[in-house]
């Protein structure tokens, strides 16, 4: 396990990274990456919304989701190839209509075969959605 996060995975690296891919696309934006997890961000536009006019719950995963994902990423032990979800899970306590909604995602375990990660997201300060993952750690064979 590193002792702390890869500096080569910056905010800029992961915005660049996700050119043309779903987090891209939606509009996230990486606004940080350190060795306490990594934090994003999404204004809510009309296309995240379902269609009863209430935020998305799939916009709120995939917000949780590529955090974690980064973040895995940046935990990589040395060798490693990659990863792959294996689990995931998410209580919605809220929406958001319109505005940014904000994720930071830490690390609860990391180890070498597996990782676990924990998402908050928020709108205007109040939580929104509580998410966890299991990332399991990808190796050459």
């Amino acid at each position: 396990m590193p002792a702390s996060v890869n500096p080569n995975l910056t905010p800029a690296h992961y915005n660049s990274f996700q050119k043309g891919a779903l987090p891209d696309l939606l509009g996230v934006e990486v606004l940080s990456v350190d060795d306490s997890g990594v934090q994003a961000r999404l204004a809510v536009l009309k296309h995240h919304l379902a269609p009863n006019g209430y935020l998305h719950a799939a916009t709120v995963v995939m917000l949780a989701d590529t955090c974690a994902g980064y973040g895995c990423l940046a935990f990589l032990p040395e060798g490693a190839k990659g990863f792959t979800t294996i689990e995931l899970k998410s209580n919605h306590l809220g929406t958001a209509l319109d505005g940014d909604i904000e994720c930071k995602a830490t690390p609860v375990h990391l180890g070498r075969t597996t990782q676990v990660w924990d998402s908050i997201v928020t709108a205007k300060g109040k939580t929104i959605a509580l998410f966890r993952c299991t990332q399991m750690i990808l190796w050459a064979r």
